[in-house]
């Protein structure tokens, strides 16, 4: 299976302890059911814009809170990078949407 932003963001929220189960981020972080993401891997397909627009969302919010404070700069400068993957991942999805429907 291709590794996706969100998972990259599950094993650092792991890491750090912030979630203890794919169950407890697809609840907490994403807003979905407990089993989103293991339903993402069974069908392979990739997250909703809108799961990623959240995910984001809260990256970015943390990351920026983080950041003030001068004991985990690092680890808020990573949610930020993730949360500027999960949009630059918005976005592809949204070109491959709208580009194959334009005729010039």
């Amino acid at each position: 299976m291709q590794k996706t932003v969100l998972n990259e963001v599950f094993e650092l929220l792991q890491q750090i302890g912030a979630v203890s189960s794919e169950s407890e981020f697809s609840k907490d972080w994403l807003c979905r059911s407990e089993c989103y993401m293991r339903t993402l891997r069974f069908k392979r397909v990739k997250p909703s814009v809108g799961t990623l627009a959240i995910c984001a969302s809260k990256l970015q919010h943390y990351g920026r809170c983080i950041t003030a404070t001068e004991r985990h700069t690092q680890l808020g400068k990573r949610f930020i990078e993730l949360s500027e993957q999960c949009h630059k991942q918005i976005n592809s999805d949204a070109v491959g949407w709208w580009k194959d429907e334009v005729r010039f």
